[in-house]
């Protein structure tokens, strides 16, 4: 599990194919202390696991499912990205409950100052419109952002100048994709309403699962 309160920067060194899958290495702006092999760090976003490291330099292997699902596959040699090392229980949860999971690549379509911050805006695929409310939790390249706005298909966020300083959404050009994490508990409701509302299978001995006023009703609510 990860935060979005990214760690520090990497620049991506090198990409080495193999076949569908690849492995990376990248160069943290600092060394990571005690790191060990087979952790987990959020590239972008992306929970990638550590198969090498040196000081500052370490490798992950990349997935074909990775590869094709994020915009990893299309990182060049100094690419700079977001890193974040995976929560350690006792820690301060600053940001919001991330799995590294990217549910999907979004676009930037207008980017601009609003005082001190900046305010962008992307658009995504409509599928995730869903799991995306204002004043919600959402993950940009691996960042914890606030929605402050949305609609089918887009929303909006705000980046404070401290967001922008230590990640690399500063440096965001209209038209560039970006890994998108939509709100885990937001997926857990959307997954059990869904099992809830399908429909009946005919027999007049079953009773209705969908969420209506008899429900209500049934269970107290009412």
């Amino acid at each position: 599990m990860f935060t979005g309160l990214v760690e520090c920067r990497g620049t991506v060194l090198r990409t080495e194919r193999h076949g569908v899958d690849a492995r990376m290495t990248l160069r943290s702006e600092r060394p990571f202390a005690d790191m060990t092999l087979g952790e987990s760090v959020a590239v972008d976003g992306a929970c990638l696991t550590v198969v090498a490291f040196d000081g500052p330099v370490f490798s992950v292997d990349v997935s074909a499912e990775t590869l094709t699902k994020t915009t990893l596959g299309s990182k060049n040699p100094g690419s700079l990205v977001n890193l974040e090392r995976a929560l350690r229980l006792g820690d301060r949860l600053g940001g919001h409950l991330m799995q590294g999971h990217v549910d999907g690549v979004g676009t930037l379509v207008q980017k601009k100052m609003e005082g001190r911050s900046w305010r962008f805006y992307f658009t995504v695929p409509e599928e995730l419109s869903p799991f995306i409310v204002a004043k919600g939790s959402i993950a940009v390249n691996g960042v914890s952002l606030t929605v402050n706005g949305c609609a089918p298909g887009r929303f909006d966020v705000n980046v404070i100048p401290h967001t922008a300083d230590v990640t690399t959404l500063s440096l965001l050009t209209v038209g560039e994709r970006v890994n998108i994490e939509t709100d885990i508990i937001a997926k857990y409701v959307e997954n059990i309403l869904r099992a809830w509302t399908k429909p009946s299978s005919g027999d007049p001995m079953e009773k209705s699962r969908g969420i209506d006023t008899a429900f209500l009703l049934r269970h107290g609510f009412l």
